[in-house]
């Protein structure tokens, strides 16, 4: 599959855009709920935070958020929502909103049926609980309380939202494999840099020495790239010194990350 620049629309998308209607605008009153409850959204410089509500008003446009049992979101909610999972976009662009159309939110961590083929061909399955899933149906699950839970703590470096938002930005090139869609250069540049720091990492959480970033980032390329996105935005200068070169790619790829704590 051909490789597309981070924020290239091709001019055929173009096109399709002046041609669809208009989505309707996110209430200010929803917006500034948004930005007040997560610090990720604050931090960001005000031409970005208009990007980011462009984003934010075509994914409320485009998905449907769907609340599981007795959790009621409101219209507040939905933009805070959809806001962190276009943290990832601001660069990329709309584009990143392809190949799916719902959200899925729990109440709570959830169970699921998981599989993984090795690469001895043996199948494993198993059933666990997670926080958040970016299925291969085209679903994205997230877990509610989980969110709430990390927007109080907005610099530990975890934000579920965006982590499964990345999976679905992995898979745009047809593979989750750590590699969003990038030009040709970029691309070998980045997965020769993520696989050295990626085998370095694993080597590190073998020997069962303490890590700066959470060890589940060993677990595959792709929980790598989507874990080290989360330190991004929300740790920053952790990422940096854990992962260097990692950190250099994903400021390149994202911008600039929010500065924490500005209101």
């Amino acid at each position: 599959m051909a490789q597309l620049p981070a924020g290239h629309v091709p001019l055929i998308k173009t096109l399709l855009q002046w041609l669809r209607p208009a989505p309707p605008p996110i209430e200010d009153a929803h917006w500034n709920d948004a930005c007040h409850r997560a610090a990720w959204l604050r931090g960001l410089d005000d031409e970005r935070r208009t990007r980011l509500r462009a984003l934010a008003t075509r994914f409320l446009h485009e998905k449907t958020i769907f609340p599981v049992g007795e959790l009621q979101l409101q219209p507040a909610d939905g933009v805070l929502l959809a806001a962190l999972c276009c943290l990832p976009l601001l660069e990329f662009g709309e584009v990143g909103l392809q190949g799916w159309s719902q959200l899925i939110v729990y109440p709570d961590a959830f169970r699921v049926q998981s599989s993984h083929m090795d690469a001895d061909g043996v199948l494993h399955e198993w059933n666990g609980e997670v926080i958040g899933e970016a299925s291969d149906d085209g679903l994205l699950i997230l877990s509610w309380a989980d969110v709430q839970s990390e927007l109080a703590s907005p610099q530990d470096g975890f934000c579920v939202a965006v982590h499964e938002m990345v999976h679905k930005l992995d898979a745009l090139d047809g593979a989750m494999d750590g590699t969003p869609p990038l030009p040709r250069a970029w691309q070998r540049e980045w997965a020769a840099d993520f696989q050295k720091s990626y085998d370095a990492f694993c080597a590190q959480v073998d020997a069962g020495a303490e890590t700066l970033i959470d060890p589940y980032a060993a677990e595959a390329p792709e929980e790598f790239f989507a874990v080290a996105s989360e330190y991004h935005f929300s740790a920053p200068d952790l990422l940096a010194e854990a992962l260097p070169e990692v950190a250099a790619h994903l400021r390149r790829f994202y911008g600039e990350p929010p500065k924490i704590g500005i209101r």
